[in-house]
């Protein structure tokens, strides 16, 4: 089927004209035929079912039910709400009071009770099950379908049926694709002004972040709209709220967690702490937040409302209102007391005046009909789709074909409509909404599938709201000229990753303090070991707890003690067994403070701890953590082990893997250049390894280290060395007695001949070479020795490419700083151009267990 087109409320009203009531299934509908009433009537005109039965606007009979029946009821707030709201519903369906009692699930004493209650309030059920129309009015009925058999239990024995569609079909107009929802809102905002405001209605879903976009852009733009946000909706409830929750959801409260009560106390502590704990925090800002947690048990839930009125300088007297409709005012805070108001004002909407006037905003899963000229109807996604209540007395197919003729007929509200929509969000297709399923005839899977525009560049067609500026070019980029290890790695993950890092503060975490106070300990070890006993660590591990208390709860506080303890040890026990050498290498030292030095009150002057290097002709900064000597440079780790082979294989240039790596790589690229021509060597001590072990008694302190060397000559020179003979000597017994038995001198000249293929291990074992090395071997040992030729060249095979790929050489560092070169040269183009960052770096995705702003990347679909 296709869309059925509408009458027009005009033709409506004539249709209708001449009868003595009108009932119609949305109020905006029957006000919209009534503003058309072109004689005098006495009495209703246009009418709802229920405001004809009530002779008032509809109240929300069960909000209303719940107030009066929680004042002598047992049960617990959500219970009652619960079984209140299934009466009603049954109600509403089956057209009597009693019906829920003839499902046997529902026949409880609970029902039986509430239901009693609920019968004896005057509620409009009531007041439906109650009223007859008079039989001799002249009754006209718009929409029939869409009344509920409760509502159609009062229609007279005779009545006119009015269909709101004619035969003809409805060409809607196409689908305004735009990029995203902040774009729709702008546009739409650019669109109207406060003089137009009265002529245009928004329909949306009221759960979206349509929503709150609008509601905020619209304030800013000082263009007046109502039916929007609700009671609920208010700031100073939802940060009180909040507040309160607080106030009893135990130590583990974080500052990010009360930034809405900071930002109305006007109170505003740096980012780097929202992390940290509540209670644990040391800033003026989170005083007054700290004292009214610490003493929430004391007040009643008025007294804290006065004490919150009087911090922010506000007044709530609305809700003040409703904690004394609630019975709660006075009573003493708890949290039971606290989580059942907050499900009382999630579950109802709590009226509050409003001044009808500017841009109407309308939910798309609860309005019918909205009657303003111009209609903007936002999103028309998933979000639209009414639900239907899952009971025993509501049949799903009417209920979904009574909805998604509703659906239908709101779609063709107003002279002027617009659909304003997405086709993409976080690089997955927008769903349209399920009742175009039925309602379109043609295939589609999201909105350009239909006709639609794509508002990408100016259109002029609906005014100046859906034209769009250039953004100047002058807007001074500032160009990089060194990388450090970690932004590297970012950049070469997710180049946008990298560039939020460069524009957004991150707090402080708590694994980034503890490493800091780690690496503190290390610095000071170093020159000042022999001031550090073992009661000297049990001590600092304590101030170490402490100092994490901000980030941490109590309960961990013996968890990470020992997890101090241990590690502490273990670096101390490293740097005994590797005491620092004489060294040159161009840093700078002094770099930043040093908790430990300041606890102890030791000076720390090291010329070979926290090093900083900044080099920028070869584009390279960062800091060492310690030069044990002018070729062995040490980096300490929180995290787990990698092997040498990991180590190497994630700082691959040519196919980098999803967990690039660079630190190791360019650093020794960085020592390299202080030490030309000589080997050198990088080492991880991963100093919280071997936790289990030391509990155990277990341990090996050469299970924390990963070193990896870098060789200053091609790989083809090192195969034919005397240090890869030494290790081809000291691997297998076949290869062992095979190359012992060849000698280093024949070794050499062998390998210098036949040179050794850049391939992997598998493809090397496989091709000509292995056969031509076997067949040089062969050829120059002993027919009689004492080994397998063939297998020991193989283990050989195996030795050297493994040695390739847990090692550095010449043509690695090389290429590294071509690397290094091109992505600094690439950085600073999309800087000076304003190229869009790329959310997927070198690798084929990003990995987004690395990304730290993963809510703020959308993907370039």
């Amino acid at each position: 089927m296709s869309l059925r087109r509408t009458k027009p409320i005009g033709r409506l009203y004539d249709a209708v004209a001449d009868h003595d009531l009108v009932l119609v299934p949305d109020a905006p509908l029957a006000d919209a035929i009534n503003r058309r009433l072109d004689r005098p009537h006495l009495g209703t005109f246009a009418v709802t079912p229920r405001r004809l039965a009530t002779g008032r606007r509809e109240p929300a009979e069960d909000r209303t039910a719940f107030l009066d029946v929680i004042e002598d009821s047992d049960y617990s707030w959500k219970r009652t709400a619960r079984t209140i709201g299934d009466v009603i519903q049954s109600w509403e369906y089956e057209a009597r009071p009693g019906a829920i009692l003839e499902y046997d699930r529902f026949d409880t004493p609970e029902v039986r009770d509430i239901l009693e209650s609920v019968r004896a309030l005057d509620t409009t059920s009531k007041r439906l099950t109650e009223y007859a129309i008079d039989p001799g009015i002249d009754v006209a009925v718009v929409a029939e379908p869409q009344f509920t058999p409760l509502e159609r239990s009062i229609l007279p024995a005779d009545y006119d049926r009015i269909d709101p569609f004619t035969d003809e079909a409805f060409e809607h107009p196409p689908f305004r694709v735009f990029e995203s929802p902040t774009a729709i809102v702008d546009a739409l905002v650019d669109a109207i002004n406060a003089e137009t405001a009265d002529d245009v209605a928004v329909v949306l879903d009221a759960g979206s972040e349509y929503s709150t976009l609008l509601e905020s852009a619209l304030e800013s733009a000082e263009i007046p709209f109502y039916g929007g946000p609700g009671f609920t909706d208010d700031t100073d409830v939802r940060a009180l709220l909040r507040l309160l929750r607080i106030a009893f959801a135990g130590s583990d409260i974080r500052v990010a967690d009360v930034r809405p009560v900071l930002n109305r106390l006007g109170a505003d502590p740096s980012i780097e702490h929202d992390r940290k704990r509540v209670t644990a925090l040391e800033d003026p800002a989170v005083e007054w937040i700290q004292t009214f947690v610490a003493t929430a048990d004391s007040k009643t839930f008025g007294e804290a409302l006065s004490e919150y009125e009087a911090a922010v300088g506000t007044s709530l007297a609305r809700f003040r209102e409703e904690l004394r409709e609630l019975d709660v005012h006075d009573e003493p805070l708890t949290a039971d007391i606290v989580d059942d108001v907050a499900f009382y004002l999630d579950s109802y909407e709590v009226p509050i005046d409003r001044d009808n006037e500017g841009v109407l905003l309308a939910d798309a899963t609860a309005a019918g009909f909205v009657d303003r000229p111009v209609v903007f109807f936002l999103g028309l996604d998933d979000g639209w789709v009414r639900g239907s209540p899952e009971r025993p007395w509501v049949d799903s197919d009417d209920a979904y074909e009574r909805n998604r003729d509703r659906f239908e007929f709101l779609l063709q509200s107003g002279t002027e409509r617009h659909y304003l929509v997405q086709d993409t969000a976080g690089g997955n297709p927008v769903t349209p909404c399920l009742y175009f399923e039925d309602l379109l005839e043609s295939d589609y899977e999201r909105f350009s599938d239909l006709p639609s525009v794509r508002h990408r560049r100016p259109d002029q067609s609906m005014g100046d709201g859906f034209a769009h500026e250039p953004v100047a070019e002058d807007v001074g980029t500032t160009s990089h000229e060194t990388l450090s290890q970690s932004s590297l790695n970012s950049y070469v993950n997710s180049p946008r990753d990298y560039f939020f890092d460069q524009v957004v503060d991150s707090p402080d975490r708590d694994y980034f303090r503890e490493g800091n106070l780690f690496h503190d300990f290390a610095e000071c070890y170093v020159e000042h070991g022999n001031r550090i006993d073992e009661a000297t660590i049990d001590e600092l591990a304590a101030e170490m707890v402490d100092e994490l208390s901000p980030y941490v709860r109590p309960v961990e506080d013996e968890t990470r003690r020992t997890r101090f303890e241990i590690g502490l040890r273990n670096i101390a026990e490293f740097i005994d067994f590797h005491p620092p050498e004489a060294t040159d290498i161009d840093a700078s030292t002094g770099w930043g403070t040093n908790f430990v030095a300041d606890y102890l009150g030791l000076d720390i002057e090291s010329p070979v701890t926290e090093q900083w290097f900044e080099d920028a002709d070869l584009g390279t900064k960062g800091l060492i953590d310690y030069v044990q000597s002018p070729t062995h440079l040490v980096d300490y780790k929180t995290g787990s082990k990698k092997s040498r082979r990991a180590v190497v294989k994630n700082s691959a240039i040519e196919e980098p893997t999803d967990t690039p790596d660079y630190q190791a790589l360019l650093y020794l690229t960085y020592q390299r250049r202080q030490r030309p021509g000589e080997r050198l060597s990088f080492t991880f001590v991963h100093f919280l390894e071997n936790l289990d072990d030391v509990i155990t008694g277990d341990a090996d302190p050469a299970d924390l280290l990963t070193t990896v060397r870098y060789y200053p000559e091609p790989f083809a020179d090192f195969v034919a060395s005397g240090s890869a003979y030494d290790e081809l000597c000291d691997g297998y017994s076949d290869c062992r007695g095979t190359f012992e038995a060849l000698g280093y001198e024949t070794y050499a000249t062998v390998m210098g001949d036949l040179g050794f293929p850049d391939a992997d291990r598998d493809e090397i074992r496989d091709s000509e070479y292995a056969d031509a090395l076997v067949a040089a071997v062969e050829a120059a040992v002993p027919p009689d020795i004492d080994a397998d030729v063939e297998k020991g060249c193989d283990q050989a095979i195996r030795a050297l490419a493994g040695l390739r790929e847990r090692n550095y050489f010449e043509s690695d560092l090389d290429a590294f700083e071509a690397f290094l070169d091109e992505r600094l040269t690439e950085l600073n183009d999309r800087l000076a151009t304003g190229e869009r960052f790329p959310v997927d770096g070198l690798g084929e995705e990003a990995n987004e267990r690395y990304l730290n702003h993963r809510d703020l990347l959308l993907n370039d679909d």
